[in-house]
């Protein structure tokens, strides 16, 4: 079954006041996000992949030696990244649940130490690639950065939070300034009632 560009949970211009304009969603969501589910689909038509889910076909097409991954897991995995993306911001008010603040002070001490490790992941991440939140198979949380197209299921962790530092995601509104837009999104565009709920 061949899959689909789920519409944005909320319109186009919904994070505009927040920092991240109609115009990079017109972008990132209706052009990007769409050439990884039609690519996508392309290249799962026919193959062993083609009745599989997002997540069969992420672990199964990962390729932990390789520096370059294949076109089937990039696309699929572009196509999954944006999926969560897209969820885990919001355009209301979002207060973080008790119990993700307590995890997140156990794990780093405090939650702008949390703020601090997560943004200087994505800044440091060399080229395209995200940065993220997870939580690992014994329970703990950990941050981490991955290149390209690759995620937290490759490790059989689970995304928690996961910021898109693709140049696309955020030049039309922040230029070069890859630290300011990852300040931005965690101080106004993180759902944090979503991160707290894929604990």
């Amino acid at each position: 079954m061949a899959f689909e560009l789920p519409d944005l949970p909320y319109a186009h211009d919904a994070l505009a006041s927040k920092g991240m304009s109609a115009e990079t969603l017109e972008y990132h969501h209706d052009l990007h996000h769409k050439a990884y589910v039609d690519n996508g689909n392309k290249l799962i038509a026919g193959t062993e992949w083609e009745s599989k889910s997002m997540e069969e076909i992420i672990v199964g097409t990962y390729n932990k030696t390789a520096v370059a991954q294949n076109g089937i897991f990039n696309n699929i995995s572009q196509l999954w990244n944006h999926n969560q993306f897209w969820e885990m911001m919001g355009p209301g008010e979002s207060k973080m649940p008790g119990e993700l603040e307590k995890a997140l002070v156990e794990s780093f001490g405090s939650v702008e130490e949390f703020k601090s490790q997560f943004s200087a992941a994505g800044a440091g991440q060399f080229g395209s690639g995200w940065c993220w939140l997870v939580k690992n198979a014994d329970g703990s949380l950990a941050v981490t950065k991955t290149e390209n197209g690759v995620n937290p299921l490759c490790f059989g962790q689970t995304a928690l939070l996961g910021c898109d530092v693709w140049e696309h995601s955020y030049y039309i509104d922040f230029r070069n300034k890859r630290p300011a837009y990852l300040s931005n999104f965690l101080d106004n565009l993180v759902n944090w009632e979503n991160v707290a709920s894929r604990m």
